[in-house]
């Protein structure tokens, strides 16, 4: 599969992105990441860790030119890290799938389902995920980049 064989299912769609939309979403990652270190509780800690990864994949994904269809967004934005940044990021994939999987518990199921080990991993994932992403724009979509 590929992204484009995505869009021709109906998964995904054509998007133009703009500097200007990158750097807004990394500095919501920049937020998100700084928020997430705070003191509040793991299970939030964990739900805006899990956002600001999100973001960095929504990124991969505008730069590549696509934007997920309505149905599940979040699970198609996490599961094109791949297609971007290469198959050997696929557990890297299934790893934030589990993580979306236990965002959805925390935020609407039950309290305690994230500990401070899950937090403080997911926010050490997100920053290199961050570094990931950067590198990879400065190499292949310089110009999304703000000077």
């Amino acid at each position: 599969m590929s992204l484009k064989q995505w869009a021709d299912n109906g998964w995904l769609r054509a998007h133009k992105t703009s500097p200007q939309e990158i750097g807004d979403l990394l500095a919501i990652v920049d937020r998100d990441l700084q928020d997430a270190e705070g003191g509040i509780s793991p299970d939030w800690r964990f739900g805006i860790a899990y956002n600001a990864a999100l973001k960095l994949c929504t990124i991969l994904l505008h730069a590549s030119g696509y934007r997920p269809e309505k149905t599940l967004q979040h699970y198609r934005t996490i599961q094109a890290l791949p297609f971007v940044l290469g198959n050997q990021r696929k557990p890297d994939a299934d790893y934030l799938d589990a993580c979306r999987s236990k965002r959805n518990t925390v935020e609407y199921d039950r309290v305690g389902a994230a500990t401070d080990d899950d937090a403080t991993e997911l926010i050490a994932f997100a920053k290199e995920l961050r570094q990931a992403v950067v590198d990879w724009l400065a190499k292949n979509q310089p110009a999304l980049l703000k000077k």
